[in-house]
């Protein structure tokens, strides 16, 4: 071979064989190298920075740099630690370094543990943004076009609270392109154990810096939902100021409550939730002026207004809607009421505890009106309700609602008691009136027994630390009138003519007026007014009602009007037995009943419905 071309080909190799080696990281134990690149931080950002052992050395395709186990502290090395534990990778500007300049295009920090401000008063970071801002506002300086992290975990306090925080995992991007003046953040973290995305894109780092507004458009997700956002944004001393239009949308509000490490008040009532409108944000106050609010099927629209406490929250809005379907959202108190039926093998709600800390995490002041609103199978017109809650008080406020061409009103007070959080105290008060019992909902009856306008009012307090014992400890009264009424399937006017046994689904009783008075003490509620009027008949109720234990023990006397019939004794029926399943039976004229639980023989024994209080199976649907 000739040995001009065998001289060509060895300079070949050797020019593949130095490019390869250009290409792959060398170690360099040299001080001298990272002293230059530390001195080159402090000048540029007032960042003091350590390094142990070697410095990698790659020169292309672009000249970089890498440090192991680095430490960036504040001011000469003395100050406060920002990050520290890390590998530090700096891409070098090749032009800047043959001219004995030091220009970072690109900054990565992998696996490094960065530290946030600890209180108000750390200033720990604010030398470097000072310096960083200072560069990005002057012309021709450079600054690094792309900053990341990588696999690093990030320590300071909740800004609520001033707790002690860490988010895991943290990788992190900031990019700003050489041709456009909008920069973009995105990255992932672990927080309380869940894999959280974000990015924020159209930021204009320069205006920021100098404190004026930005353009943003944020999205945000986690396991159990996401948000996104757009607007203007500027940072003032006050804090944080945002304007625009967001979207909040999750599928278990106490899941991303939890993940959040916050509370709102009610939010264990709550699954799927959801806020869409405008907002404006200064600092801690976060306003909604235009809100459209969903949770489960129903959506309402208003406004609202939102303060990030350190201690609380507290949420203000007014929402009104077309249709509300509250069932769901009530669904254990309908149980524990009767008026949906709880699934098989469930637990009895009564018994399931009634502290309100879970539900008093934060101050609610909400107002709603609906036209129409369902309650199981009850459906409400015209509603306008107010709920209340404070640290340790709720308080529920209705009101007024149409029902079956009546109105109702009421107001339900419930606070923790002073010696026992777990111990809930309540006191409850409603009227209802012109209520027709002929358009009221069949659902909630097995039969259609009785009909006409019905009023009443009911007042009550009691404690306990679940439902079964805050009704042992239940004081108060309540009374019911019926007018111009009818019993569907009695004839009590030929029983009481004939004096028999009143023949169950034949005939029918009209009567002018019906009254019952109860006062209760303990649970235990005594009749102290019971009457029927009627033209040929009148008729008597006493006895007790057991709240705890949803039994009634009472004694109905009816006696004939007329000259003749006044001479007859009343007939008189013991009815008696678990609400839903009452027995009524009819007692000679010496059997004395004990109406407190005492046995009676039986005769004749006849079932009569206990209205509202058993479900036929078709309101079971109305359960959720």
């Amino acid at each position: 071979m000739p040995l001009r071309r065998l001289l060509s080909l060895m300079s070949l190799a050797a020019f593949v064989v130095a490019l390869s080696a250009a290409c792959l990281p060398w170690s360099v134990a040299t001080p001298r190298l990272r002293a230059f690149v530390a001195r080159d931080f402090a000048r540029t950002y007032g960042l003091a920075m350590t390094a142990a052992g070697p410095t990698e050395v790659t020169l292309l395709p672009l000249p970089r740099l890498g440090f192991r186990d680095v430490r960036l502290a504040a001011a000469d090395g003395d100050g406060p630690v920002l990050a520290e534990g890390g590998a530090l990778s700096l891409q070098l500007s090749l032009l800047a370094l043959l001219t004995g300049r030091l220009e970072v295009n690109t900054l990565g920090l992998d696996g490094a543990t960065v530290y946030l401000p600890a209180n108000a008063h750390d200033g720990r970071w604010s030398e470097p943004l000072r310096r960083l801002g200072a560069r990005l506002g002057a012309d021709g300086a450079s600054h690094p076009r792309r900053i990341s992290l990588s696999r690093a975990t990030a320590k300071g306090l909740d800004p609520r609270d001033g707790s002690p925080q860490t988010a895991r995992d943290l990788d992190l991007t900031l990019s700003w392109p050489l041709w456009s003046a909008q920069a973009e953040i995105f990255g992932s973290f672990q927080w309380s154990a869940m894999p959280t995305r974000f990015a924020v894109s159209g930021l204009r780092v320069i205006d920021l810096l100098d404190g004026g507004s930005t353009p943003f458009a944020l999205t945000a997700s986690w396991a159990a939902g996401s948000l996104t956002a757009e607007g203007n944004g500027l940072v003032a001393a006050e804090g944080l100021t945002l304007t625009g239009l967001g979207q909040f949308e999750t599928r278990s509000l106490p899941e991303t409550l939890a993940w959040a490490g916050g509370n709102v008040a009610l939010s264990p009532f709550v699954a799927a939730f959801g806020l869409t409108g405008n907002f404006e944000m200064n600092g801690r106050q976060l306003l909604l002026p235009n809100v459209r609010v969903s949770f489960g099927d129903n959506r309402l629209e208003g406004a609202g207004a939102v303060s990030f406490g350190r201690d609380r929250p507290a949420v203000q809005a007014t929402l009104a809607a077309e249709t509300l379907n509250l069932a769901p959202l009530l669904a254990d108190l309908l149980r524990a009421v009767g008026v949906t039926a709880a699934p098989a093998g469930t637990p009895d709600w009564r018994l399931r505890a009634l502290a309100l800390a879970p539900y008093t995490g934060g101050d609610l002041d909400l107002r709603i009106s609906a036209g129409a609103a369902r309650f199981g199978p009850l459906l409400a017109e015209d509603l306008a309700a107010s709920v209340l809650v404070r640290d340790g008080n709720i308080e529920a406020s209705l009101s007024r609602a149409s029902v079956a061409g009546g109105t109702l009103k009421g107001r339900l007070a419930l606070a923790t008691a002073p010696k026992d959080a777990a111990v809930t105290e309540a006191k409850v008060q409603g009227t209802f009136d012109r209520l027709d019992l002929a358009a009221f909902p069949g659902d909630l009856r097995p039969e259609n027994w009785i009909l006409g306008t019905a009023q009443g009012q009911f007042q009550a307090e009691g404690s306990g630390a679940d439902l079964y014992a805050l009704l042992q400890h239940l004081d108060g009264h309540a009374g019911l009138s019926v007018d111009g009424g009818t019993l569907i399937g009695f004839d009590l006017n030929e029983a009481a003519q004939r004096n028999r046994m009143p023949a169950r689904r034949v005939g029918r009783t009209a009567f002018e007026r019906a009254t019952l008075s109860l006062r209760f003490r303990d649970g235990i509620g005594e009749i102290t007014e019971g009457t029927m009027e009627a033209n040929v008949l009148a008729a008597s109720l006493r006895g007790t009602v057991s709240l705890p234990d949803r039994r009634c023990d009472t004694l109905a006397e009816i006696s004939a009007r007329g000259t003749a019939s006044e001479k007859r004794p009343p007939m008189r029926f013991r009815i008696a037995g678990p609400f839903g399943e009452l027995d009524v039976r009819s007692l000679g004229r010496d059997a004395v009943p004990d109406l407190r639980g005492g046995a009676v023989a039986p005769a004749n024994p006849l079932r009569m419905p206990a209205a509202g209080l058993a479900l036929p199976a078709g309101a079971r649907a109305y359960a959720p």
